[in-house]
């Protein structure tokens, strides 16, 4: 189907405009055409009249003077007897014979007409005639008036120059101004686009111009570099993420490869049990980072987990009973109920997940508490190991990050465990911070807690 406006912003917007004036001017000359010649045409006609009618009225009470005074734009006043003789006629103007041919065709009735001659000094032209006839003490008398018909044609000749030659003109130049102001106006954004054109995903760290008219574009290009913002760090984030799970996926698949190559080299001397006791622990670990990334990769595409009223007590008491009998104890101290809205199995993860970090720091005890706070659920796990650096206290939540101390307390670990906790708070709508603490390390969990109804 063939396009009836361009597919350009600009020459849509140009050829809009120029529609919507023509369509005006059109609209504007009608009516102008309409009124304008009629309303020029009615000011010379009530002119002459009026200067027609007060002869008139002299004549009928017998006061006519020989020279006549004439207004402005009338050219010649002139009254005649009913034989034919001119009684009298404008000062300093000379009879004219030939209106005596004009007769009007009732008494007391202004009768005009139009005709072609030239008035005593006058050029030769339309002229507008009116004539009335009138009783005087002289008997019937008529009155003449002539009036030039030239300033009326000259305005009608202008009028149509203006709107038959002007119109398409004026259209024109809204659409040569519309062009150039719309062009002015999308300058920026074909900059912009020109710069996001020339931005690749090796080079994310260039941004769009800011034009500073505070408008629109404006915020476009502002929105624009948020977006590269968020962008570069998305990018940044997956190439750290991908070497990270290289690296970590690396060390149990060296492991795992290295004891079966070294089974399978020396059958003799293997012993199946222990070999196959290692092989599965390197599966389970690599089973646990695989489900972690999983887990990380759903959360970052924004996919939600079938949610549903928890009550987060009662994930803490499961997790307390089977940690029952462990090396460190764990010391709950509850509320009475906890109501939250989410998924009941990443709830459990982000607990294992924290009671797995105590655990591995603790040297005596493991405290868990749980309170409702304004609304919202408060979880703190606290343990009262060496604790951890402020320094350090964003740096835990990264993706694969170990510290020194974790990494020789257990060297199975994956570094993710912590990252994912938080990832799992924030899309629940709540939060997972490392507070100060002394002795040992204590996060605090916040989550909105469930409202009736």
């Amino acid at each position: 189907m063939k396009r009836i406006f361009p597919r350009s912003i600009r020459a849509r917007l140009t050829m809009i405009a120029m529609l919507v004036a023509a369509v005006l001017f059109c609209l504007t000359a009608v009516v102008t055409l309409s009124t304008v010649p009629a309303n020029l045409r009615g000011v010379e006609q009530s002119r002459l009249e009026l200067a027609v009618r007060r002869v008139a009225s002299d004549v009928r009470m017998g006061q006519l003077s020989s020279t006549l005074q004439t207004p402005s734009q009338v050219q010649l006043l002139q009254v005649v007897s009913a034989d034919g003789r001119i009684l009298a006629v404008s000062e300093g103007r000379r009879p004219e014979p030939s209106l005596a041919a004009v007769k009007p065709p009732a008494n007391e009735t202004v009768y005009e007409t139009e005709r072609t001659f030239a008035p005593d000094t006058e050029p030769r032209g339309d002229y507008l005639v009116m004539a009335m006839r009138v009783r005087s003490p002289r008997g019937e008398t008529t009155v003449y008036g002539v009036a030039s018909l030239a300033d009326v044609q000259r305005a009608l000749l202008w009028l149509y120059v203006l709107v038959f030659a002007g119109t398409p003109l004026v259209v024109l130049i809204v659409g040569g101004l519309t062009w150039l102001m719309v062009g002015q106006a999308l300058r920026p954004v074909e900059r912009i686009r020109a710069e996001l054109a020339e931005i690749t995903g090796k080079d994310l760290a260039r941004r769009v111009s800011v034009p500073e008219s505070g408008d629109e574009i404006t915020q476009l290009a502002t929105t624009t570099n948020h977006t590269l913002d968020r962008l570069e760090r998305s990018a940044e984030t997956q190439r750290r993420f991908v070497a990270d799970a290289s690296h970590e996926l690396r060390s149990p698949i060296a492991g795992l490869r290295a004891q079966l190559e070294y089974a399978n080299a020396y059958p003799e001397e293997t012993d199946w049990r222990v070999t196959g006791s290692r092989a599965l622990a390197a599966a389970e670990r690599l089973t646990g980072i695989i489900d972690d990334l999983l887990i990380l990769a759903r959360l970052d595409a924004g996919v939600t987990a079938a949610r549903q009223v928890v009550d987060l007590c009662d994930v803490v008491r499961e997790q307390v009973k089977r940690r029952a009998g462990g090396r460190v104890p764990i010391y709950p101290d509850l509320c009475e109920s906890a109501p939250a809205v989410g998924s009941a199995v990443q709830f459990d993860r982000l607990l294992t997940n924290l009671l797995d970090n105590a655990a591995r720091h603790a040297r005596s005890r493991i405290d868990v508490t749980m309170t409702v706070d304004d609304g919202e659920v408060v979880l703190t796990v606290t343990d009262d190991g060496a604790g951890i650096a402020p320094k350090d206290h964003e740096r835990v939540f990264e993706r694969f990050t170990r510290l020194k101390e974790g990494r020789l307390k257990d060297k199975s670990g994956s570094g993710l465990g912590l990252s994912l906790s938080r990832e799992i708070a924030t899309a629940h709508g709540g939060t997972l911070t490392l507070t100060d603490h002394h002795p040992g390390a204590q996060f605090v969990l916040r989550l909105p807690m469930r409202q009736d109804g």
